[in-house]
């Protein structure tokens, strides 16, 4: 019945564009489209104009209602939007007048897009829906301004079946920029062949409390880092005629003390952190990459929402570094200004702030009519000036010319969506992308690979073992089949080996969270569980133990107060150590774990984050030696969540051990280092570095730029990769500087006994400070160029002298 159903609706809808096509066959004449009906080419019609001119003679010709209808989203079908299609009573609607965006549009996410899975998938089924979604709009508004189809897009473009990444963190630990880059291109084919316009994407986030729970959709702690891979994302997904939009501009990973939740407010940043750190990636990004779309945050900064603030939308966001799109709130921002942080008495007011401010799309899952009608209302009362919406309005405006909208609104070829891209076809792309997030955090004796010659029996344990349910996200591809550990490590030993299985214990106790900071005695049913994982460990060579954090433990809105292993995972580690059998920890995670015990004890651990649909057969193959792993940490793992914040980069000092003897000696109060620093990974194979070459060593030229080469050899007997990383310390300055930060980085893979030459090229705005009047500037000194394969694990230095 269900079938029939969704045959008959999709009939139903296609006539209905079939009539409207007939309707409306007039507009659309030979190199150009007719959208407001007049049989005259006006300029905002005619593709040979400048874009500018466009704009400007759409805006003349927009009535106030059409204008206010630029500046809202409508969340689409299974969201917001009640039908899955036109229907006739999208007449009386809003945005019978315009929409500025849909977003997910029968992207697969929410309930009722059950109802209509014909419309999601085949691609050329949803690329026909948002053909006849876009042809209402286009035809049977008065001015046929077409839709910007937004989706989000953070580990893959967030559709049905689409192609999956693995999470950000695991992504940032690729260390790898090309891959990123073709990670980019591949959702911003997808998402044009699907008919989207806009990708919610990359997320620029900066984390320097791995309580917080996004931490697992961030590349990392360290901004350079971040914006270089951010810079490779946006030019993958913009090199497709598809926009890319940042998210989250801006200072909002840091919500005090890593909460989460309801806690929306108080950062504690300094100005000169607030743009060092948290505002570098944004800033390189959209002056490198120049993306079209910019998602503005709902904290504050200072005590200025940042979505109301003008400093932030326009200052530094338009004027400063250049962007040139238009941005969109995230969801409740708006709300939030009166709300949450009471800086207006009114919602009304509260739209006002952030128009003047600088937004102009409000998203949020209410109708667009709760930003709509506000708007109009200022209007009439006098309190906004038309020149202010005017301005958002071209600001829109100028994304949908530039993305091709008023010259090509629909998908030109809605069968072609049927060859692009897809989970299926790039499963090699998938399974290379996960293979370089695996980090190695610790092999002794070189446990690892296993040889599965000598095993005749594995028992695999854990509650992460047969559990798949972080491996499909809110923000990425849904719908798709998933291999699990347990099922990996299966399918590779069949035939070799036998492969056991316990559970052990669950992700959680009954108690969970308040059982971490006040512990309860084990359930019959627990011990019950860690006895049958210890008995069935006594049987076998190897215990592959999967621990860590599921979907529900962690992500948006999901904090944590410890960073442990949760529930009875340390006890049923503890207890599998105990029988004497060789563990191997493998950690499923979406932040830093203090896993102290592991390091101590634990012969090898293998880092994988969140991994993808086809995580258990990568993470089977990798314990096996089919591959080598390369990854590298772009979070510090602490030893305690009492040491927070810990992470790179630092000030001088700022991680500094206690005098033990002097006069202000005090001897030993707490624990000092981390667990893993940034930049750390291991290999089953080993490398050398030699013949560092920094050109010029001096030069009377602060503004000069220097090329240091040096040699990486594999000295191991395995095939792997290295990530050689630069990075730069400011030996004297006018303000205090960090420690060191990255300034360059390159993945290499060599074959055993192989030698290759990196280059890196250090620029003057790699030399940069915020000097004390907070200008930018290179000062004339001395700077240490080091080379290593973390930041701790320095291999080779250099100092080049800038002379004024």
């Amino acid at each position: 019945m269900k079938h029939k159903l969704i045959i008959c609706i999709s009939a139903l809808c296609l006539g209905l564009a079939g009539n409207v096509q007939a309707q409306n066959k007039k507009m659309y004449r030979n190199g150009w489209i007719d959208f407001n009906k007049n049989g005259v080419k006006d300029i905002y019609e005619d593709p040979s104009q400048p874009v500018e001119k466009r704009v400007a003679d759409l805006l003349s010709q927009m009535s106030v209602e059409e204008k206010t209808c630029q500046l809202a989203t409508l969340y689409g079908y299974g969201r917001v939007l009640k039908d899955s299609l036109p229907v006739a009573g999208w007449k009386n609607e809003i945005w019978k007048d315009g929409i500025a965006n849909i977003d997910e549009m029968l992207n697969g996410v929410g309930k009722k897009s059950a109802q209509v899975p014909g419309l999601l998938y085949p691609f050329s089924n949803h690329a026909e829906a948002v053909n006849t979604v876009q042809r209402w709009f286009v035809e049977e508004t008065r001015l046929g301004i077409p839709v910007d189809f937004t989706n989000e897009g953070i580990h893959g473009l967030n559709h049905t079946k689409a192609t999956p990444l693995p999470a950000p963190i695991a992504i940032g630990s690729t260390w790898n920029k090309e891959l990123v880059r073709r990670a980019g291109v591949i959702a911003g084919q997808e998402a044009k062949a699907l008919g989207y316009t806009n990708v919610y994407a990359p997320i620029l986030d900066i984390v320097r409390d791995p309580r917080w729970g996004r931490t697992l959709e961030c590349y990392g702690e360290e901004p350079y880092l971040i914006a270089a891979l951010g810079t490779e994302m946006v030019n993958g997904i913009q090199s497709q005629g598809v926009a890319a939009t940042l998210k989250h501009y801006a200072v909002y990973s840091v919500p005090k003390g890593g909460r989460d939740g309801n806690c929306r407010t108080d950062p504690h940043v300094a100005p000169r952190e607030l743009h060092e750190l948290f505002l570098y990636p944004f800033k390189k990004v959209i002056q490198n990459s120049h993306p079209m779309g910019v998602m503005s945050s709902y904290n504050d900064w200072d005590g200025v929402p940042v979505s109301a603030s003008y400093y932030f939308l326009t200052e530094l966001l338009r004027e400063e570094y250049g962007f040139d799109g238009y941005v969109v709130s995230d969801s409740e921002a708006v709300e939030f200004v009166e709300s949450k942080h009471h800086v207006a008495d009114t919602y009304d007011e509260a739209v006002r702030q952030v128009l003047e401010a600088g937004l102009n799309v409000r998203t949020h899952f209410t109708p667009p009519s709760d930003f709509i009608l506000p708007i109009r209302r200022l209007l009439e009362e006098k309190k906004i000036s038309m020149a202010v919406i005017d301005k958002r309005v071209s600001e829109v405006l100028r994304v949908k010319f530039r993305l091709g909208l008023f010259d090509q609104p629909y998908v030109a070829d809605t069968k072609a969506a049927d060859r692009v891209g897809g989970a299926d076809r790039n499963m090699d792309f998938v399974k290379q992308m996960q293979q370089q997030t695996l980090v190695l955090l610790k092999n002794e004796n070189n446990i690892l690979p296993l040889d599965k010659r000598q095993i005749k029996k594995v028992l695999v344990t854990g509650p992460l073992a047969d559990e798949d349910n972080f491996m499909t996200s809110r923000y990425g591809p849904n719908g798709l089949e998933t291999v699990t550990v347990l099922a990996g490590l299966r399918n590779y030993l069949k035939g070799i080996a036998e492969v056991d299985y316990a559970k052990g214990c669950d992700i959680v106790d009954a108690g969970w969270p308040a059982t971490e900071i006040l512990p309860a005695p084990m359930s019959e049913q627990e011990k019950q569980g860690i006895a049958e994982a210890v008995a069935k460990a006594g049987e076998s060579d190897v215990i592959i133990a999967v621990l860590g954090e599921d979907e529900y433990r962690t992500g948006e809105s999901r904090s944590r107060t410890s960073l442990d292993l949760p529930g009875r995972q340390q006890q049923l580690l503890e207890a599998l150590h105990a029988t004497g059998k060789p563990v191997i920890l493998v950690l499923i995670n979406g932040q830093p774990l203090t896993v102290n015990w592991a390091n101590a004890y634990i012969p090898a651990i293998l880092e994988s984050w969140f991994p993808g649909c086809q995580g258990g057969t990568v993470i089977a193959e990798t314990l096996f030696g089919e591959h080598n792993p390369g990854g590298k940490l772009t979070v510090t793992f602490p030893k305690s969540v009492g040491q927070i914040e810990l992470n790179f980069p630092f000030k001088p000092g700022s991680h500094g051990a206690q005098p033990h003897s002097g006069p202000n000696g005090s001897g030993a109060t707490r624990v000092i280092g981390e667990l893993y620093p940034f930049g750390f990974g291991l290999s089953y194979t080993t490398f050398a570095y030699s013949d560092l070459e920094v050109s010029p060593l001096q030069q009377h030229n602060t503004q000069g730029e220097y090329t240091i080469k040096v040699n990486v050899t594999n000295t191991g007997k395995r095939a792997g990769d290295e990530v050689v990383q630069l990075y730069v310390r400011d030996k004297v300055s006018s303000v205090i500087t960090y420690d060191s930060q990255l300034r360059g980085f390159e993945r290499v893979s060599l074959q055993p006994g192989e030698t290759r030459q990196v280059t890196f090229s250090l620029k003057p705005e790699d030399l940069q400070i915020l000097d004390r009047n907070m200008n930018w500037t290179v000062e004339p000194g001395e700077f240490e160029v080091m080379i290593g394969a973390s930041s701790q694990d320095i291999r080779l230095k250099k100092t080049i002298t800038a002379l004024p």
